[in-house]
């Protein structure tokens, strides 16, 4: 009898420690039973992660990184074009060792097989990466050589007078419109700017309606700007800007017009030229915009 009694407590008290557990512990518990069990039956892409769930990338930060890949790539290209030519300047080498020299006045050789058909086609090098000098750096401003002695400095330039026509043509040229080119930027990834230029102008008067004619006023433009023939570089840049709005070396063409009138000292079409790249081409890549925000501040707009 002693002993049913005794059992008999005992279970009362443990009734009793059992009702004295806090009520929320106890749904926590549940909860986190029904949590366990309910994940254990879910696809893996759908069980809950907590706090440390990644949120994923914003438009932003994926448009930056995709501009990094690009201008990542561009260099690549740009090296790779470098290595091309410099391999196939070998190998014409060794052929002038085991045949002999090459006859004198002879054209050299076109800066290899690695553009293929890329200058007739340069929307599919966007970057030309083979550039010796990326956007943004201006040249010591100054005089161009050979201006015009009747327009006094600062004086308000006649922006429709730029649109002149380059250089007399060369003699005729038995090279094919992508011989012609790749003699040219190969002069270009030299850095022998005169040649290139002539080259370029070369193309231009024999190949006005080629694919390749927009690249090749961006790039003569470009060997006067290095050489600091600002004026007529920009009558180039503006040539690209006015007659191939849409080419893909548009937005460089318009951002390097506006350098290189800060550079002869039009500060005002320089300002008003920097800030049509942004109207004109909201969608241009952040190296472009970079640069554009740098000759502002240079040229104090």
């Amino acid at each position: 009898m002693m002993f049913r009694i005794s059992r008999f407590s005992a279970l009362l008290l443990l009734a009793g420690l059992t009702a004295a557990v806090p009520a929320a512990w106890q749904g926590a518990q549940a909860q986190a039973n029904n949590d366990f069990f309910g994940n254990l039956f879910k696809p893996p892409g759908q069980v809950r992660q907590g706090n440390n769930a990644n949120e994923g990338d914003s438009p932003d930060s994926l448009s930056a990184r995709m501009d990094r890949l690009e201008n990542q790539m561009r260099m690549m290209t740009g090296q790779i074009e470098q290595l091309q030519y410099r391999n196939q300047q070998l190998e014409n080498q060794l052929r002038g060792v085991q045949g002999g020299a090459a006859p004198a006045g002879m054209p050299p050789a076109a800066p290899g097989a690695g553009r293929g058909s890329d200058a007739f086609d340069p929307s599919s090098q966007p970057g030309a990466a083979g550039a010796p000098r990326p956007l943004g750096t201006t040249a010591p401003s100054g005089p161009p050589p050979g201006a015009s002695a009747g327009t006094p400095p600062g004086a308000p330039m006649d922006l429709g007078a730029l649109s002149g026509s380059v250089a007399a043509a060369p003699a005729p040229s038995s090279e094919s419109p992508k011989d012609l080119y790749d003699r040219a930027y190969g002069y270009m990834l030299q850095q022998d700017y005169s040649q290139s230029g002539q080259a370029f102008e070369q193309f231009i008067q024999l190949y006005p309606n080629d694919r390749a004619a927009p690249d090749a006023y961006y790039w003569l433009g470009e060997t006067q700007f290095l050489r600091k023939s600002y004026k007529e570089a920009a009558q180039s840049f503006l040539k690209v800007s006015t007659d191939y709005p849409n080419a893909v070396k548009a937005p460089d063409a318009l951002l390097r017009l506006g350098q290189s009138l800060a550079a002869i000292g039009e500060k005002d079409a320089a300002c008003a030229t920097l800030n049509a790249v942004n109207n004109k081409y909201p969608r241009a890549s952040t190296t472009i915009k970079q640069g554009v925000a740098q000759e502002q501040k240079r040229a104090g707009c």
